[in-house]
């Protein structure tokens, strides 16, 4: 259950930096972590700041007493952001060439690789829109 735990922290975590989902898709993620483990979180977690991963950190402390509902709230959320990596690795890969191209001068984070290619839409190769739209990002 720690490994399920810390899977779901870590990728988590990527997954609000790299702020490639819809602001709507990590509420409903965190919603899904709030409502299967709120009774862990109001018992072991109501002291913890929010941020920095701290609420999973917490929740992995306390990992040998969480009910089956936590577990699975976060084995799903999980799964969802594992999802949520792949679609983003397959988009970064079919738009390789024109990161290099139009972006190798942008830092990454924040989107600003999401909004470099928006901006040199118009010489964007195909291959990269298709992705976009196959991964939802368009």
């Amino acid at each position: 259950m720690k490994n399920v735990i810390c899977t779901c922290a870590a990728v988590f975590s990527l997954v609000l930096l790299l702020a490639l989902s819809s602001q709507a898709k990590q509420e409903t993620l965190l919603d899904s972590v709030a409502k299967g483990c709120e009774q862990e979180l109001t018992t072991y977690c109501k002291d913890v700041t929010y941020g920095s991963g701290r609420i999973f950190a917490c929740l992995y402390a306390y990992g040998d007493k969480l009910s089956n509902k936590c577990e699975f709230a976060l084995y799903d959320v999980s799964i969802q952001l594992e999802r949520a990596i792949t679609a983003v690795s397959f988009a970064i890969e079919e738009c390789a060439d024109d990161l290099d191209t139009h972006c190798s001068d942008v830092a990454v984070g924040e989107g600003r690789l999401i909004e470099c290619l928006e901006k040199h839409e118009q010489e964007v190769s195909a291959r990269c829109k298709e992705a976009f739209e196959q991964v939802g990002l368009k």
